[in-house]
């Protein structure tokens, strides 16, 4: 499971800890960054798609016996009702109609951060390139790079300001719509047939999945946290925002909007997170 150059297993794995740990954003980051081959991408989009899945399956059920899994880590499922009836209410304090300045409004926030994000990056990238080319090893050149952290800074920046009450208007579903193309632009570049030509690939990513599940499952049951929580905020991260408020919704339709909630922090802190990970994973293979 070794590699050099863009076949390095390191760069591709780098791209699933975007997945694994924000959403298809990140993860189009993390090819971009650490620019894996177009082979070993399509097969680590493989599995990162089908070992998310064989989990996400898992946490569907859960959901349909939660009360009996709440008994086991012996969690107080009552914030949980507290939870679904704050976020019924807050939702129906600023759910409104949208009109064509909403909409146009949300557009221009989205694609305004977009070429702040670009401005930056084509002065940041070269600035790094020309006076410390040795951050090239961290990939602190790419441009990429600097657009995802402007853009997601700017986003966390403007959830602290009115923009966020837009959200009211449709924000998260006209997200969640871009967001959809991303990742039919991804599904495009994936091969599954690519994992039975390195099932040690496939292998890596059942051990890490298997860490992530072990570590939930103990600390949950050490919090006493309920089920909810836990199959919710994996989602989250290894899902994202486009399966996350499927598995809130598996215990009540209400809940979804946590689990677009969680989503949308685990795409902030992705890019940084998964950045960091490729980097000590970069260490790790030398």
């Amino acid at each position: 499971v070794g590699g050099q150059g863009p076949e390095a297993v390191w760069r591709g794995l780098s791209t699933i800890a975007g997945s694994w740990i924000g959403g298809g954003a990140n993860q189009a980051a993390m090819f971009e960054v650490f620019q894996p081959s177009g082979e070993l991408f399509s097969a680590t989009i493989a599995v990162d798609v089908i070992v998310a899945n064989i989990w996400m399956a898992f946490l569907l059920y859960g959901a349909g016996i939660s009360s009996r899994v709440d008994r086991y880590f012996k969690a107080d499922a009552s914030a949980v009702d507290r939870l679904k009836e704050k976020i019924e209410n807050y939702h129906l304090s600023i759910a409104k109609i949208p009109t064509l300045t909403d909409i146009m409004i949300i557009l221009a926030f989205g694609f305004g951060a977009t070429a702040i994000g670009h401005f930056g990056a084509d002065l940041i990238a070269p600035f790094i390139e020309n006076h410390a080319p040795g951050l090239a090893k961290f990939s602190l050149t790419s441009g990429f790079f600097w657009l995802i952290v402007i853009a997601t800074t700017l986003g966390i920046i403007l959830s602290f300001t009115k923009a966020r009450k837009l959200e009211g208007a449709g924000a998260s579903k006209l997200g969640s719509a871009m967001l959809y193309i991303l990742v039919a632009t991804i599904g495009m570049k994936m091969n599954v047939l690519a994992i039975f030509d390195n099932p040690g690939l496939f292998m890596v990513g059942l051990i890490w999945m298997l860490v992530h599940v072990t570590l939930l499952l103990v600390v949950g049951r050490l919090i006493k946290a309920p089920f909810f929580f836990v199959a919710v905020g994996s989602q989250a991260n290894v899902g994202g925002a486009a399966s996350a408020p499927v598995v809130a919704s598996a215990f009540h339709p209400s809940l979804a909007p946590v689990g677009v909630l969680l989503a949308v922090l685990g795409y902030a802190l992705g890019t940084y997170g998964a950045y960091i990970c490729g980097l000590l994973m970069q260490a790790a293979a030398q």
